[in-house]
């Protein structure tokens, strides 16, 4: 099948996405294939998704296993990879946090630490953000800062609001006893690669303890060793009362969680779930991607990689590069005018990456990339941008 015929068929009857300029039949590790075989680096990583690569094969390796045992069993029934994932990730993250409830998407996960925190507190306000991004469900679009998420399905659920980020003052003046929830990317993704400062999630913690209110840290892009450590929030002396997870969670497959303290689940029983929660293949999946990501130690690759990436792209020898800004393997090179002709470019190159507002590039890559992939990464930009 053509180019055209493959990119053609999905249009006819696609809802809601548009469609790249090329399409992917293959994937490999960092590169991904094209139907005429060209290659790509690929620097986005389908919005941070694999984390450990295409086509891992550990975690290919867990899925064909459990598909051959058993495909589905509803999560009122243990099973054997969905305890063994929840163990998983205690390890992996803060001791303080000791209940888990595993989803299908990151913005399910957002949408359960708002139901646990309003149905946990006296209160029901829900701070977030602003540039902030939780996703595109009911929930998450109100506690999300963009306006053409919100304004198009209007009204959006009551009782959010949004603090400048990066602004203790703006957090003082909006959170009160009111509040359930302040929930915060550590580094904001969508929103443009910016990172916290320490004193505002410190101050984030503060309030929210003397307002009897939960601290979530929204780690779905940010999380599982992209910045360099296991979680973003690792990076500062904050312990938050949850995290949501998901993207590189289940190593290409749909699977979220949020893990969190035992307080924040006392919740009625049946009062939240969902039939597809903790699917065993996406389990088995996002067990091999956790294992995979602690015992190949890949935050301290994405930390030395990042490093080398922004170290390149900052020797680059041009005007039109504004900022580089992020941590680990989730930067933003802000430029002069649009973003999207440079990815156009980079992807003539053999290089894939995303933006994150109109003007940065963004990229979100596989964290097993190796030194000489960040060489030929930067040696395109050089190429584009020049």
């Amino acid at each position: 099948m053509t180019e055209d015929d493959l990119i053609g068929r999905e249009k006819r009857y696609e809802a809601v996405f548009s469609k790249k300029p090329m399409p992917i039949v293959d994937g490999d590790g960092v590169y991904v294939y094209d139907d005429d075989g060209n290659e790509y680096i690929d620097m986005g990583a389908s919005y941070g998704v694999m984390g450990v690569g295409h086509s891992n094969p550990r975690v290919v390796e867990a899925i064909e296993e459990q598909a051959r045992s058993f495909t589905y069993a509803q999560a009122s029934y243990a099973t054997p990879e969905r305890g063994a994932l929840m163990e998983a990730l205690m390890d992996a993250t803060p001791d303080a946090l000791d209940r888990i409830f595993l989803a299908n998407a990151g913005t399910e996960a957002n949408e359960a630490a708002m139901k646990f925190a309003r149905g946990s507190t006296d209160g029901s306000g829900i701070v977030s953000a602003k540039r902030g991004f939780h996703g595109r469900t009911y929930g998450s679009i109100s506690a999300t800062w963009k306006s053409k998420y919100r304004e198009p399905f209007a009204p959006t659920v009551p009782g959010f609001d949004f603090a400048s980020y990066n602004d203790v003052g703006s957090l003082k003046e909006t959170v009160d006893d009111e509040t359930a929830l302040v929930l915060l990317e550590p580094i904001q993704g969508e929103g443009g690669i910016y990172p916290a400062e320490a004193d505002y999630l410190e101050a984030a913690r503060d309030l929210c303890d003397d307002h009897d209110a939960y601290l979530v840290f929204d780690e779905i892009q940010a999380g599982m060793g992209r910045t360099g450590k296991m979680w973003a929030h690792e990076g500062y002396d904050v312990t938050p009362d949850a995290l949501t997870t998901a993207k590189s969670l289940g190593g290409g497959l749909p699977i979220s969680a949020i893990v969190c303290r035992e307080g924040m689940t006392e919740i009625p029983k049946g009062s939240h779930g969902g039939t597809y929660c903790g699917n065993p293949v996406a389990v088995a999946a996002a067990r091999a991607a956790v294992e995979y990501t602690v015992e190949e130690n890949l935050p301290a690759n994405a930390e030395r990689m990042g490093e080398r990436l922004v170290e390149g792209v900052e020797a680059l020898d041009t005007d039109r590069i504004v900022d580089v800004r992020g941590e680990g393997l989730m930067v933003g090179i802000q430029v002069r005018g649009r973003a999207g002709r440079y990815l156009s470019g980079l992807a003539g190159e053999g290089v894939l990456g995303l933006t994150a507002g109109r003007n940065v590039i963004r990229f979100l890559p596989p964290l097993t990339l190796e030194e000489e992939h960040i060489d030929a990464v930067v040696d395109a930009l050089g190429e584009v941008i020049g």
